[in-house]
């Protein structure tokens, strides 16, 4: 539990600077960006794999691979959060909220207990659901707060509802155990839709999507990354171990069913994302879409679907964090979110503008960005059940996204603006996320050893 308690040091430390002498903001965060990054480096050494607490607990090297990629999305997050975090009152608060849901998280993915696994959930949410209220003075952040609640109520209902029919019919919770106990069942069956339905909310899934752009838009734009980013990849990392654990009896009935939800996503996302002006919504409707091609490759249920979806779920933190970064920093200095004010933005703000743009090509999938080779094997993993209808549909929708992803590009370089936005200062801490962000875009993109490295561990495992 060696990152579990990292994490529980930071918010203890972050209470005893809080309650000692006042300090400024960049103190602040100049102390846990320093333990972040220790965190992440400790991340990778000396770690330990086994069960603990009767399976409750379970750590191999795969879940330490999950966990340090939190952990770098992370660390980015608060290095793009330096703009809009020197000016607030409440730092150590906003970094309290987002360390106790990732330890949620952390222990949600390395649960081997569904009953642990809700409570890991329940965790990561109810901070998450703070910090999107954190713009006190804006209506749009509390009525964002209020969706996330009562969606993350409805969807937790469902999940603890099948859950509790799961147990009523297997008679245990446990990972290992419980595939030996579920069959064809109706009750279990019915079980199986409500989990599904609950995993479905907090992944963003359509038609239990609705409450995504609304929050996106009303959370602060560093609260919207988390959410975009660590708490989607989090349930993205357990539906994969669930789904291909716990419900491997269940086969058949949950590829048909991630079949037509794949379709659906994808398409309503792209369709969605068309229509929107303000940049946060927009890749509110883009991740949504996102999410659509990553269950295609969960429908697979073999080890390369495993692989693919862990090593799109990196590639996604690299690409969507850098178009986040932009926003932040622009958001900060000029309080502008339509995509309408990025007109002409090249003129101006040359830099961003490169890593808005190389950021787009990436979610787009245009090669050679690491996005294209994400989105690749994802498709090859679906491809595995020789469904080449839903291949077929999935390649269609990409050229579809690439139309309002290179919509962004158009409107930065070659749209005219006769008030563009003025030149954004970009603070270092900033220029250090955009560059390990950009890196990630365009390194892993050819580095088939990290998909490689994966691979090994999930067979491994």
């Amino acid at each position: 539990m060696k990152q579990e308690m990292a994490v529980v040091a930071m918010v203890f430390i972050l209470l005893f600077m809080k309650l000692g002498k006042d300090r400024s903001n960049e103190s602040y965060m100049n102390v846990i960006n320093v333990l972040l990054l220790l965190n992440l480096i400790l991340g990778f050494v000396c770690n330990r794999e086994g069960i603990l607490f009767n399976e409750m607990f379970r750590t191999n090297k795969l879940i330490v691979l999950e966990k340090n990629i939190l952990n770098l999305a992370m660390l980015i997050i608060s290095l793009q959060s330096w703009s809009w975090l020197k000016t607030h009152k409440h730092v150590p608060e906003f970094y309290i909220l987002l360390l106790s849901s990732l330890l949620g998280m952390f222990f949600m993915i390395s649960s081997g207990n569904l009953l642990m696994f809700y409570l890991g959930l329940e965790m990561s949410t109810i901070p998450v659901a703070a910090a999107v209220n954190f713009d006190l003075a804006k209506r749009r952040s509390s009525e964002g707060a209020m969706k996330l609640i009562f969606s993350s109520a409805f969807s937790s209902a469902c999940l603890l509802f099948g859950i509790s029919m799961l147990y009523g019919t297997t008679g245990t919770l446990v990972f290992t155990e419980l595939p030996q106990h579920i069959s064809n069942n109706p009750l279990q069956l019915f079980a199986f839709i409500l989990i599904i339905a609950g995993f479905a909310f907090k992944i963003s899934v359509a038609p239990f999507h609705l409450w995504t752009a609304d929050v996106y838009e009303g959370a602060p734009v560093s609260v919207t990354s988390f959410l975009s980013v660590i708490s989607k990849g989090a349930v993205l990392f357990v539906f994969v171990s669930v789904l291909y654990t716990v419900f491997s009896p269940l086969a058949k009935v949950w590829y048909n069913m991630i079949f037509i939800l794949s379709l659906l996503t994808i398409a309503i996302g792209n369709l969605f994302a068309i229509r929107q002006e303000n940049f946060k919504r927009f890749l509110a409707f883009s991740s949504i879409a996102q999410v659509g091609f990553i269950l295609v490759g969960v429908s697979g249920g073999t080890d390369i679907s495993t692989t693919s979806v862990i090593y799109f779920v990196l590639i996604y933190v690299f690409s969507n964090l850098a178009a986040f970064g932009v926003v932040s920093v622009v958001t900060s200095a000029t309080g502008k979110e339509n995509i309408s004010d990025y007109k002409g933005l090249y003129k101006t703000n040359p830099a961003l503008s490169w890593v808005l743009a190389i950021a787009m090509f990436s979610l787009a999938g245009v090669p050679p960005t690491a996005g294209f080779f994400g989105k690749f094997f994802l498709l090859i993993a679906g491809a595995g059940k020789g469904n080449y209808i839903l291949i077929s549909i999935a390649a269609l929708n990409i050229i579809i996204s690439l139309y309002y992803y290179l919509r962004v590009v158009k409107a930065i370089f070659m749209d005219a603006n006769s008030t563009p936005l003025p030149s954004v200062r970009i603070p270092l801490m900033s220029k250090l996320a955009f560059a390990v962000c950009i890196a990630g875009v365009i390194s892993i993109g050819v580095a088939s050893p990290v998909y490689d490295y994966i691979y090994s561990l999930i067979v491994l495992n």
